[in-house]
């Protein structure tokens, strides 16, 4: 069939939060097999709960798509089964592991009388230095388990493959939201950026030291523009809660004039930077891909904890002492080349990058266009293999052991009155008080 007269390719992603929908949705673009000239039609689901992207985010992460509403995971469950319903082509699972665990289970209780069902994609938003096996047998059972980078690709098959679990889902890709033209130069004034994490580090008295290294670092260099980049406004949560906004801790302090928060999307702030810094964020490999001089600090320790353990070998790792004296790093490229990251920068790097998602695109045509459709879902984990871990999973979604919706599931057959919408965002203000207020002083009383 001509391309021009093909149908355009449907994808569903369904997400949990500000930055899962960023790479979903961008994914879903980067892996959609060309077969039609008008693009594939990309449909969004945010999954209802405490990390709900708010209006702001969304634009912010600024990926628009053809339709885009909230939903429990039950809704969701209906809404891939409802009958006379046009079939997506591609699902993106966008959520944390024990949520791609249970859509994977509800989704083979739905689908297991359909001749046809979609290709099902999950994977990782960032680097993943915690939680390999935890986080990745949740995922397993999906028909594509990418990986960032060739170095997670080779950790994720050894997994599969070390507790018997078919390993050949996995597929190496690159991080989705790279890109943005290459760094040639300083700016004028040179921009430093500190891109901070909303749970790393979780204490106090780290999150106040290093902002009061990066105002120490403003004021011993005036001439510079130091800015604080923000993921999250207060009362906001992306897909790690913050308990101790940066915006809170800053009011306390006496800062330079040439020091100033920022939000909005990384890619613009980047546009302007000549120094990034942070402690583990995946900012620092959309900087490197740019090749922007990038610092990873170790000012709080080289620790698993704070994920840049990641970065060892990378050449970034660096200390603010040394960066007050005017220390630019040199990243390691063979390095960078291993996570994923357009080694040489510019028109070649580039290319390199777009070509990163070919194997990806190639799989999903494959299993398209296989005459009697797909296999059933085969998680690995099942009432056999985690008969005392799987029900516990699948419950926090209210599914039941089978994977079918459990009596008093959320209703899919009507949209949210006006009292339940105020009903839930009056939960949802009580849940972030309780985690932003609450809890910290509890904790703080616990430690006297």
């Amino acid at each position: 069939m001509p391309a021009s007269n093909a149908k355009p390719l449907r994808i569903a992603v369904l997400a949990d939060s500000d930055t899962r929908w960023k790479w979903g949705a961008l994914t879903a673009g980067r892996i959609a097999p060309d077969r039609a000239q008008a693009g594939p039609v990309l449909d969004g689901f945010l999954l209802r709960g405490r990390a709900t992207p708010t209006a702001r985010q969304l634009t912010e992460v600024g990926v628009r798509a053809d339709s885009l509403r909230e939903v429990t995971a039950v809704e969701f469950l209906r809404a891939m089964g409802e009958e006379g319903a046009e079939p997506y082509d591609v699902l993106v699972l966008a959520l944390v592991g024990g949520g791609v665990q249970a859509m994977l289970h509800g989704l083979g209780r739905v689908w297991e009388d359909r001749e046809r069902r979609p290709v099902v994609v999950t994977g990782y938003v960032g680097v993943v230095y915690e939680k390999l096996a935890d986080g990745l047998l949740l995922r397993h059972g999906a028909d594509l388990v990418l990986a960032n980078s060739r170095q997670d690709a080779e950790r994720f098959r050894a997994v599969f493959e070390g507790v018997g679990a078919d390993a050949s889902a996995v597929t190496e890709v690159a991080l989705p939201f790279l890109g943005g033209a290459p760094y040639t130069g300083e700016h004028d004034p040179y921009t430093v950026v500190f891109a901070a994490q909303p749970s790393v580090p979780e204490n106090r008295r780290d999150r106040t030291y290093l902002l009061e290294r990066l105002v120490r670092h403003a004021r011993l260099h005036p001439e510079r523009e130091v800015l604080l980049k923000l993921r999250s406004r207060p009362g906001e949560h992306t897909t790690h809660i913050e308990e101790l906004p940066y915006q809170k801790l800053a009011q306390k302090l006496d800062a330079p004039a040439n020091f100033r928060l920022v939000y909005g999307n990384m890619g613009e702030v980047l546009d302007r930077t000549d120094l990034m810094v942070t402690v583990s964020s995946t900012a620092a490999l959309e900087s490197l891909h740019r090749r922007i001089p990038t610092v990873v600090l170790t000012d709080l320790g080289v620790r698993e904890a704070l994920g840049n353990h990641h970065f060892v070998g990378s050449g970034c790792l660096s200390s603010w002492d040394r960066l007050d004296a005017g220390h630019r790093p040199v990243p390691d490229e063979e390095w960078v080349a291993r996570q994923g990251v357009a080694a040489g920068g510019g028109p070649a790097g580039a290319g390199t990058y777009d070509r990163a998602f070919d194997a990806a695109r190639e799989r999903i045509a494959k299993l398209l266009d296989r005459p009697a459709g797909l296999a059933p879902l085969a998680p690995y984990y099942t009432l056999a293999t985690a008969s005392g871990y799987l029900p516990g999973i699948l419950a926090r979604h209210h599914l039941g052991p089978d994977g079918t919706p459990l009596p008093g599931a959320p209703a899919a057959d009507k949209e949210p009155g006006p009292v339940r919408q105020i009903v839930r965002r009056a939960a949802r203000g009580a849940y972030r008080h309780g985690v932003q207020r609450v809890a910290p002083v509890i904790r703080r009383m616990g430690e006297l």
